[in-house]
């Protein structure tokens, strides 16, 4: 089964928001990770301020729906614009669903971050389609390959 989500970006008060969030559905977050949890990516450096910023947090709010959140910061910042802040998160059964997804919504458009395995335990990807819609397609590798 695919799933449909909305990732949303937040320039340094993801944490407030989601807390926010969270007072209003009434939920728990299954997970909330920071970027100094992040391992070490080549040609990429954390500035000590971005260490406590919100690399991903997920808050359920019902019917199998989640809503995902990250802060941007340094070099990932240089698109943010407040209210253009999000992406539509796209999870599929088996990698060669999330494949094609992923290849059809990027005809035409701008692929931002190529499928690959992720150290999260996911095969994913992030693209901007022809119409200026931000997607993130993922494949949960932790779980059987399919």
């Amino acid at each position: 089964m695919t799933t449909i989500n909305i990732y949303l970006t937040f320039n340094g008060n993801c944490e407030e928001a989601f807390n926010y969030y969270k007072s209003v559905f009434g939920n728990e977050f299954v997970m909330m990770s920071r970027f100094k949890e992040m391992p070490p990516q080549e040609g990429m450096t954390l500035r000590k301020e971005e260490e406590d910023l919100v690399m991903h947090v997920t808050l359920p709010i019902g019917g199998g729906t989640v809503l995902m959140g990250s802060d941007t910061g340094g070099e990932w910042a240089s698109n943010y614009k407040q209210g253009t802040n999000f992406s539509i998160s796209v999870g599929t059964d088996s990698k060669d669903e999330a494949n094609r997804i992923f290849g059809d919504l990027s005809k035409g458009g701008t692929v931002v971050m190529p499928m690959e395995n992720t150290f999260w335990g996911s095969y994913f990807g992030m693209l901007t389609d022809q119409f200026g819609i931000q997607w993130m397609v993922s494949f949960g590798t932790e779980t059987k390959e399919k």
